[in-house]
């Protein structure tokens, strides 16, 4: 057995864990906003190129331990780039950096060559020490990933003094409705929209009156962030209620990210019947993947990804852009609008498949990056961008009211289909999350929020918040009995999310 371990550690195979190295340790450093699939394809490609350069300089050196030495070598130079291109623009004001990196790495990459066919030099005992130290770089980064994407117990959700469990029970002869549950990133109140952005959505939201939708005009976001929000609406609780890891100074959010997939919401319809479905958002925290029906653009034949473009970002390809070879952001924006053009081009085919069912969707726009026009027409995301990849206000009030426009054209014909489809009257929330960024005070809380509740608009009311969407939903269809919670508003900042201060919503001020 020693032996044959011992013969494995001789092998020169070091070229593949130190290629795997790049994509999984740029995975393992981001895993908290991407599923782990998101760095599949990358590491495929890369062990398929760096097989073919293997192949390559094996032919070139005929000694299997040169080329591995060299296609190491090769692959070190060209995923450090980036990382080293950042890190001098950052320290440095270097004229010209551009032609000195390149032509230092070229330099590099050539002694590299040169130096793997030295005769002189002997590369088959660096074979073991070479393989074992990539192989512990690899092992920890895997090992981190799989740390944070096997599902922890859950510890969040309903604690009894606050939102017990209650059975759901449809009434004798009736059917139960379908329920979708629509996130709107960023979506803004109306006031705020047409005082801040310019945009007057009235008649948006009076043909939602006409649809049958209640328009909540003095509701609030009970949180300032998208991933916080969330879990205290599908959780029906304010989050200081439901787990002590979302207390002043803890920053952890594995807790918080997986009571979204694994909510009390999800767990009683469930329970009662129902099937859940969602669709892909580009964020791992919001993309229920365990879902009975999980809508997602094909992995390996789609757009380049997020992730994609961020690791190329650390090679010398990354000139491509400044070249106009490519566009990174036009890339990762197509991989937006791919996503978002799933979820309308879904309607028709939700509303007719057999029920009941729960459907949860987040849709990123109007939120960053900005891929539409107002008629829909793509845009290319990098001109909203400053040179330090930052969003100008005025750049930005024009990206988010281009795709506001476009969006609420969208959610209308994918609403009516919705409701001319679906074979029993289904509910419906529309909510935003938080409100359009640069905002101050109360204004970060003023948020689009709309019900459809079929036979029962007359229990809303204008300030509702989304704390107690599904609270009123379970007691009016289900026979629950939850007593509705005030409807508050509190700030945290980041990093520490869970430091709450109260904000007051100016309609409920005496």
């Amino acid at each position: 057995m020693k032996k044959h371990i011992t013969k494995i550690f001789k092998a020169s195979w070091y070229p593949f864990t130190i290629a795997a190295y790049p994509p999984l340790a740029l995975l393992a450093f981001n895993i908290s906003e991407v599923d782990y699939t998101a760095g599949l394809r990358s590491l495929v490609i890369t062990l398929m190129a760096v097989t073919t350069l293997l192949l390559i300089l094996r032919q070139v050196y005929r000694d299997w331990h040169r080329a591995a030495f060299a296609t190491a070598a090769l692959t070190g130079l060209f995923y450090t780039y980036g990382h080293a291109y950042d890190l001098i623009s950052e320290k440095l004001e270097v004229p010209h950096l551009t032609a000195w990196m390149l032509g230092a790495w070229l330099v590099l990459s050539a002694l590299a060559l040169v130096w793997a066919g030295r005769r002189k030099t002997r590369f088959k005992k660096a074979a073991v020490g070479l393989n074992i130290a990539s192989l512990g770089l690899v092992l920890y980064t895997a090992g981190s990933i799989v740390l944070w994407s096997v599902p922890a117990p859950s510890t969040s959700g309903p604690v009894d003094d606050y939102a017990p469990l209650q059975e759901l029970v449809v009434p004798e002869g009736q059917t139960p409705p379908d329920i979708y549950y629509i996130i709107v990133d960023s979506y803004g109140r109306s006031d705020l929209l047409l005082r801040d952005i310019d945009y007057d959505n009235s008649a948006f939201l009076q043909r939602l009156e006409v649809l049958g939708f209640y328009v909540a005009d003095c509701t609030q976001s009970n949180y300032n962030r998208t991933d916080v929000s969330m879990a205290s609406s599908l959780n029906m609780d304010y989050l200081q209620n439901l787990d002590d890891d979302y207390q002043s100074g803890s920053t952890t959010r594995r807790t918080l990210w997986d009571s979204i997939s694994h909510s009390t919401v999800r767990a009683n319809l469930e329970s009662a019947g129902y099937k859940t479905m969602a669709f892909a958002s580009g964020f791992a925290w919001s993309e229920i993947k365990d879902a009975d029906v999980y809508f997602a653009p094909s992995l390996l034949w789609s757009q380049m990804t997020g992730f994609e473009t961020l690791l190329l970002r650390t090679t010398p390809a990354r000139h491509f852009e400044g070249l106009g070879w490519i566009n990174l952001d036009r890339i990762d924006g197509e991989r937006y609008r791919e996503r978002t053009g799933l979820v309308f081009n879904s309607m028709d085919d939700l509303a007719r498949m057999p029920g009941p069912k729960f459907v949860f969707i987040h849709i990123i726009p109007p939120h960053p990056p900005f891929i539409y026009g107002p008629d829909g027409t793509p845009t290319d995301p990098a001109p909203f961008l400053d040179e330090n990849r930052r969003y100008p206000a005025a750049s930005y009030t024009l990206g988010y009211l281009n795709q506001a426009v476009y969006i609420s054209g969208q959610l209308e014909t994918a609403l009516s289909t919705l409701l001319s489809e679906s074979s029993t009257p289904p509910v419906i929330i529309l909510q935003g999350d938080h409100a359009p960024w640069l905002q101050t005070g109360t204004d970060r809380f003023l948020i689009l929020n709309a019900y459809y509740l079929p036979g029962h608009i007359d229990l809303l009311y204008p300030a509702i918040s989304p704390v107690n969407s599904f609270r009123l939903v379970f007691n009016t269809y289900f026979g629950t009995d939850y007593d509705l919670l005030p409807d508050s508003s509190y700030y945290s900042p980041v990093p520490n999310i869970y430091e709450f201060d109260e904000v007051s919503n100016p309609c409920l001020t005496p």
